[in-house]
């Protein structure tokens, strides 16, 4: 049964928003799976699978429903992929999943580590939209949603940073990316970049950083 914790008012908005609860399982192996993950990409050695959020990184699942989206990242352990697989045995899956009627939905303590982008997973908040590419098309209830969520996360966590999946490299060689394997990558072009800039026109009041311009050494 969904539960409906808290409402959020957008200061610069009047627009309020429920955040619902939809928790992804999260058992003994599913926290073995994400300490080991932590440890083997990142060096970092924890007793508890957590983060201290820097940065928010949009997303589409290509997946035409919220059900069968939250139904692929509900196991603990990846199903198929075999293009990440070989990298850790961790489901994919996202602190927070957006309906394409603008509904949000938290599957994840916000500052317990999912694993949904490369290098950045120890730092990233993770925000997930239904749908996305040509075929399905972001609407305009889900970039209200995102726009209001960037804004709530960056006014409770010290976030720097609001980007697209498909930027995610641009963070090679800056202090946040840690990832250990130079082979291991992936091409993305989520949410679109028309997409990411309506969303940055749209926080602009929150001073975020620019994304770093990688160096020719980088």
């Amino acid at each position: 049964m969904f539960l409906v914790l808290l409402l959020y008012g957008m200061q610069s908005c009047s627009v309020s928003r429920a955040i619902i609860d939809k928790p992804l399982l999260f058992d003994e192996e599913r926290k073995t799976l994400s300490l080991k993950y932590l440890s083997d990409r990142y060096g970092i050695e924890q007793q508890e699978p957590v983060i201290v959020p820097k940065m928010i990184v949009l997303h589409w699942t290509v997946i035409p429903t919220f059900q069968k989206s939250f139904e692929t990242f509900y196991p603990a352990t990846l199903p198929a992929r075999p293009d990440i697989k070989s990298a850790s045995a961790l489901n994919v899956s996202s602190q927070f999943m957006v309906d394409r009627d603008g509904t949000i939905y938290r599957l994840l303590p916000e500052t317990t580590m999912a694993r949904h982008v490369i290098g950045l997973n120890h730092c990233a908040i993770g925000v997930e939209n239904v749908g996305g590419a040509e075929a399905q098309p972001l609407t305009k209830a889900q970039l209200k949603a995102n726009v209001w969520l960037v804004d709530y996360l960056a006014k409770k966590y010290a976030i720097e940073y609001v980007i697209g999946h498909y930027e995610y490299t641009s963070f090679e060689g800056h202090p946040l990316w840690l990832e250990k394997d130079d082979a291991y990558r992936t091409k993305k072009t989520d949410p679109g970049k028309s997409f990411m800039q309506q969303v940055r026109k749209r926080v602009e009041h929150l001073n975020l950083k620019p994304i770093p311009i990688k160096t020719a050494h980088q």
